[in-house]
């Protein structure tokens, strides 16, 4: 699939079918993902694959304080990513301070840059995905034993597409662009 098709054919999959995405491919998925660029090449992000059941449906029913919406979709996918990163690396300077006024914001930009590569290389493979972004941070990380030092930045819900989803109205390019 050719990279500009990708993007504008990329949908957020809700609804998902049984059968599990192997290894392989989650492998070959990461393998593009590890590519995104990141704070003076810190790759902080890592990819915590959730498949065990009875976990899914903890982090679904304890874990994402109570948002129908991703019980719904963490129930129904059968495998569930936890995007985490590492502390306190994006955004600092070796002595601990912060480089700019973002402080250890570039962290979660790092992470959006991984997770939305991750989803595209996951549609050129057949695999659909959806970032969510309602959850408890601290429950998620206790709850699938997240490493020292890591913390959750989002879940990626995933699985082969039981339904294609039609394209939501988008802004025409005349609103999104200022030049000056």
């Amino acid at each position: 699939m050719e990279a500009l098709e990708c993007m504008k054919t990329r949908r957020s999959i809700r609804k998902f079918k049984e059968e599990p995405v192997s290894h392989d491919t989650i492998h070959a998925i990461i393998d593009a993902a590890r590519m995104s660029p990141s704070w003076k090449n810190t790759q902080i992000v890592r990819y915590n694959i959730v498949e065990n059941k009875d976990t899914l449906n903890t982090i679904a029913n304890e874990c994402v304080l109570d948002f129908e919406y991703n019980q719904k979709t963490i129930s129904r996918a059968p495998q569930l990513v936890v995007v985490s990163m590492v502390e306190k690396r994006c955004g600092y300077e070796r002595d601990g301070s912060y480089t700019t006024s973002k402080e250890d914001r570039w962290e979660m930009f790092d992470a959006g840059i991984a997770s939305q590569t991750f989803c595209l290389a996951a549609h050129d493979l057949g695999v659909g995905t959806v970032i969510l972004g309602i959850f408890d941070e601290a429950k998620i990380a206790e709850t699938i034993s997240l490493p020292e030092g890591e913390k959750v930045a989002a879940l990626i819900a995933m699985g082969y597409p039981a339904q294609e989803c039609e394209a939501p109205k988008r802004k025409g390019t005349e609103e999104l662009v200022r030049y000056l």
